[in-house]
């Protein structure tokens, strides 16, 4: 770029940085998501082209250009980089409900319907429910008074957590021992349902095991079908943001880190990385290979994600904090031989260029970069359009 070229430093004047970046962007949104990814396409371009060095030098005197009179103030404050990375949002885990306990299926749910703890997934007969139970270890057997199990031990943490037995009577006999206490949960646990006649015992196949809530994704199974085999697909009623992450940028990324998620709508919020994953997965399309490995981000308030399944998304993660740092907008810039230059505005309109160190840190969300230089916080430096 000549250095006799107009001061106007609008990043879309710079052709060149801004295709490689666009280029880049768009191969990484692999197409999608127009509105949420123009505004990361504009900003990954300006920071791409004052790197790139892309910005404006220095207008010369008389080339016929009138300069720019925009001006900001050079502010002291804390700046973040963000690394943008495409992502899904949908619900975590997916199970299939199975029934074992024979019969004829009287009741089931509708898509969409959500099952707890305690709840009735489907009935059989003349009403007979079979009711969801958290745990990892399957329904696998009858249970009654005097056996052990790590089946038992989480039936009875079932129990205390529905109120309908006592954490003290249950740790005394034992948690995986079926108790008197358990029995008495047991025949609460059919009272709420609406056994007419509880036992206090539980046949095979009156509960399903299950690690949380039951989301029903899909009704397999008809009424009037045998209660035998797949009834129900479902999903967690829990949403998680799941990132095939570059390996190269792996190091940028740790759990507990917190991150920005732009929803489809163009609304943003606030996320933690619970999980990064350990295995690499390698996928080849076009003749270009691509090694990730997953990363799942947890909303902070998963009500803003409504019921979206399998929708994209954009994770913004924190790659860089600077704090109390000085910083002018990006596009304040101007290139120099070997560095950047800043605009300076004194009195009466004065003019003078300072040259500034630029970075590390460049802040998406604000458009401000770090410098540091001989400027000082609440001077005016001379901006162009952004």
């Amino acid at each position: 770029m000549s250095d006799t070229v107009s001061r106007g430093r609008e990043p879309a004047q710079q052709a060149a940085g801004l295709k490689t970046e666009a280029a880049t962007a768009a191969r990484r949104r692999q197409g999608g998501w127009a509105a949420a990814g123009t505004a990361v396409l504009l900003a990954a371009g300006a920071v791409s082209a004052w790197r790139a060095g892309a910005f404006s030098a220095p207008a010369a005197a008389g080339n016929g250009h009138a300069p720019s009179t925009a001006t900001a103030v050079v502010a002291r404050e804390d700046l973040s980089a963000t690394m943008p990375v495409p992502a899904t949002l949908g619900y975590a885990g997916s199970y299939t409900v199975t029934a074992q306990g024979g019969g004829t299926l009287t009741w089931l749910p509708q898509p969409g319907q959500v099952i707890a703890q305690g709840q009735v997934l489907f009935k059989t007969g003349n009403g007979s429910p079979v009711l969801l139970l958290y745990g990892s270890v399957p329904d696998w057997r009858a249970m009654s008074a005097g056996i052990t199990g790590a089946d038992v031990a989480q039936l009875n943490h079932d129990l205390v957590t529905l109120g309908d037995a006592g954490s003290a009577a249950v740790a005394a006999a034992g948690w995986d021992y079926f108790s008197a206490e358990t029995g008495a949960g047991v025949q609460l646990l059919e009272e709420h349902a609406g056994v007419s006649a509880p036992s206090g015992d539980l046949s095979l196949g009156q509960v399903v095991f299950e690690p949380g809530a039951i989301l029903v994704a899909q009704v397999s199974a008809s009424l009037g079908g045998p209660a035998a085999g797949p009834v129900l697909q479902g999903t967690s009623d829990e949403h998680v943001v799941t990132i095939a992450l570059d390996t190269s940028q792996e190091p940028e990324v740790k759990a507990g880190d917190q991150v920005r998620v732009t929803l489809p709508d163009g609304s943003s919020t606030p996320g933690v990385v619970s999980q990064v994953g350990t295995v690499a997965t390698t996928s080849t399309s076009g003749g270009t290979s691509t090694t990730t490995i997953p990363v799942t981000v947890t909303l902070t308030d998963p009500t803003t994600a409504g019921r979206l399944d399998q929708a994209p998304v954009t994770v913004y993660i924190t790659t860089a904090t600077a704090r109390n740092v000085l910083a002018v907008p990006v596009t304040a810039l101007l290139a120099r031989p070997g560095g950047y230059d800043v605009e300076v505005v004194g009195p009466a309109n004065t003019r003078r260029f300072v040259p500034v160190t630029v970075g590390p840190v460049f802040d998406d969300s604000s458009g401000m970069v770090q410098v540091s230089g001989p400027l000082a916080s609440g001077q005016r430096v001379v901006v162009g359009s952004s």
